[in-house]
């Protein structure tokens, strides 16, 4: 009765959750926008200021589209919108040009980062700090009316308090301007280019498998090739198959309700009790050691590269994959021991 009583009352209205977090966000994409069809005599300016018009887009109007359009033709519109960036993208149309800052102007960067010193790692170091702190004193922060982060979406929030916060500790220690910030973001955004959409689309693409029932023809397959009664065969396919899809898809997020639903459900949490948090935990950071490894997942892995200037492109992934290996190989070895 007290779990029904408690599951009738509706959450406390919070100041900071996707609400807040989306918009922001769309802001940023749009203000890009707005700063490459300001640009004079630079290719391409008009293709690239729509890139990121019709990204930010949903992240500023999505609510407001499925509350007066529905959920059927909002979902078409961006369906059609998705398309568009892939043709614009596909078409080269996206890209930025090559610009490097003048010799003066690369000078006064270099004189001010020597000044601030490792100051500069504050606001970045702040984020993942003030996220946990957040997500485990978020139940607590609240009042009898309202609550300051979204419990429904607990994560979501602290890490927007903590990107807000980073940003106050940023301009008081550099004296920069609001104004200042969106500059930089739009030259980090373009910098990253298109592949900055890519985890949200692979993303998708682990709920497009799991709708057309992916999970269950791997588990399928998985019944016709190994014996269901060997942990160490099923947790190796499990582990083994995370790395694989991640690596093919570029993505965890994608691979995961594949996997989980094809192997991890039916053979080790249901065929042999394990533990659900654990395992699909360990599957995650299985899937994680596939993204190290892999060319598709171009943000984490290409990008870097080309930010860097690499000669050979594909640097940061030799770097990572002895890592991956090993890291991968413990993962196996802890979940079998926890099966």
């Amino acid at each position: 009765m007290s779990a029904i009583a408690s599951a009738a009352v509706p959450p406390l209205p919070a100041l900071i959750s996707p609400g807040l977090t989306l918009p922001l966000v769309g802001v940023v994409l749009l203000a890009s926008a707005l700063r490459c069809w300001r640009e004079t005599g630079t290719p391409r300016r008009v293709w690239r200021g729509l890139f990121w018009a019709l990204f930010g887009l949903p992240f500023l109007l999505g609510d407001l589209m499925l509350d007066q359009l529905g959920k059927p033709l909002t979902y078409r519109l961006v369906g059609l919108l998705v398309l568009a960036l892939g043709l614009i993208a596909g078409l080269g149309l996206s890209a930025a040009p090559d610009t490097k800052p003048s010799p003066q102007e690369l000078k006064r960067r270099q004189q001010r980062a020597a000044l601030l010193g490792h100051r500069l790692f504050i606001p970045v170091l702040a984020i993942p700090v003030l996220t946990v702190a957040g997500v485990l004193a978020g139940p607590a922060l609240h009042t009898a009316r309202w609550s300051l982060l979204a419990p429904q979406n607990l994560t979501l929030a602290a890490l927007t308090l903590a990107c807000l916060c980073a940003l106050l500790l940023a301009w008081r220690l550099t004296g920069d301007s609001p104004r200042q910030a969106l500059q930089s973001s739009q030259g980090l955004i373009e910098s990253i280019g298109w592949p900055l959409a890519l985890p949200l689309m692979l993303a998708m693409l682990g709920g497009v498998f799991l709708a057309s029932h992916t999970g269950k023809a791997v588990e399928t397959l998985a019944q016709g090739l190994l014996r269901p009664d060997s942990k160490l065969a099923v947790v190796t396919v499990y582990t083994l198959g995370m790395t694989a899809f991640t690596m093919i898809m570029g993505n965890a997020f994608a691979a995961f309700p594949v996997m989980a639903a094809g192997v991890a459900l039916p053979f080790l949490i249901q065929g042999h009790g394990a533990n659900p948090a654990a395992v699909l935990s360990i599957g995650m950071l299985c899937g994680y050691c596939g993204t190290l490894m892999t060319p598709m997942a171009a943000n984490f892995n290409i990008v870097p590269a080309a930010l860097l200037n690499l000669k050979d492109r594909h640097a940061v992934i030799k770097a990572q994959t002895p890592t991956a290996l090993l890291l991968l190989a413990l993962q196996t070895l802890l979940l079998y021991l926890i099966v």
